[in-house]
């Protein structure tokens, strides 16, 4: 059953039972056999401290791994959250988002990128990777050598590992980054092909991961270093991060596309979302402030 679950998923339920536990040493509850009044009891108490919606919906699947299905299913619990939900609804994070024209600008200056140190042109590359592609950065730390291709209008990259939105019968996603003979300076492609060019001696041996650490020991980039780059690029292109974070590269490029007149379907299909799911419109669909490869040319259009 563990196997069924992420990492990080685990991380984020071990809040939950931490909570949990705490609860019932307070109450005297069997932590295991806890009756749904107690849950119920046990959410409430959580909302009135502060939690937010998903929040409690994310303690809810961690006391239904534990405690049973039941705890999802059953309609005192059903109702409860649908009262939370209208007293506090879930708001998107962002009402605006910033300007991609914004960051490519000031990237484009990096050029020629073979007269980038190690540091300037990740970061270039990585921020040009997640403006064209509008992946999350879990799906940038699993790239590896190995699975790019090459065509004459553009790079391949097959994601061979199991990401956030993996499920059974559904296909793993393929990044495309275009070529742009016309704009050099922020060709996702050529980037690609010049940072390999600059990384190709200073890979650890045994590594396929594409994206490694400009700093020895040079390692696989995870998550977080990876966040910490697309933000670093951010605030030196002057968007403000106090507001917005690495993850709002898919609103920006997304809602981008969407301005520009790229279908849906072809937002989702780039992004990584399923056919049906209205996560775009719901969440990332967003007025930008300040004014196979149709995703990335639209966003990288106005440069």
């Amino acid at each position: 059953m563990l196997a069924s679950i992420s990492d990080n998923t685990m991380k984020q339920y071990s809040v939950t039972y931490k909570l949990w536990w705490q609860f019932c040493i307070e109450n005297n509850l069997n932590t295991y056999e806890a009756p749904l009044s107690a849950v119920i009891a046990f959410l409430v108490d959580l909302f009135n401290k502060g939690a937010s919606y998903g929040t409690i919906n994310s303690h809810r699947s961690a006391l239904s791994l534990l405690l049973g299905n039941n705890v999802g299913s059953d309609e005192r619990i059903k109702r409860l959250l649908k009262g939370i939900y209208r007293q506090k609804p879930p708001r998107p994070k962002y009402s605006t988002t910033w300007d991609p024209k914004v960051v490519l600008d000031y990237v484009s200056e990096w050029y020629p990128n073979s007269s980038l140190n190690l540091t300037k042109i990740t970061k270039k590359f990585t921020i040009l990777l997640a403006l064209c592609t509008s992946h999350r950065v879990q799906t940038f730390s699993l790239i590896r050598t190995s699975n790019i291709t090459r065509s004459p209008t553009g790079i391949k990259i097959t994601i061979s590992d199991l990401i956030k939105t993996s499920a059974p019968n559904k296909e793993q996603p393929v990044l495309f980054l275009p070529y742009f003979v016309d704009k050099p300076s922020i060709c996702p492609a050529k980037t690609l092909d010049d940072y390999l060019n600059v990384t190709e001696g200073l890979r650890p041996e045994g590594i396929d991961s594409l994206l490694i650490t400009h700093h020895k020991p040079r390692k696989k980039a995870s998550s977080q270093t990876i966040s910490r780059w697309i933000k670093q690029t951010l605030a030196e292109s002057g968007v403000d991060v106090t507001i917005f974070s690495a993850h709002s590269t898919r609103h920006a490029s997304s809602s981008a596309a969407a301005s520009a007149g790229v279908c849906i379907d072809t937002i989702r299909k780039t992004a990584g979302w399923s056919a049906s799911s209205t996560t775009f419109a719901r969440f990332y669909n967003r007025p930008v402030t300040d004014g196979e490869g149709a995703f990335a040319r639209s966003v990288f259009a106005s440069v």
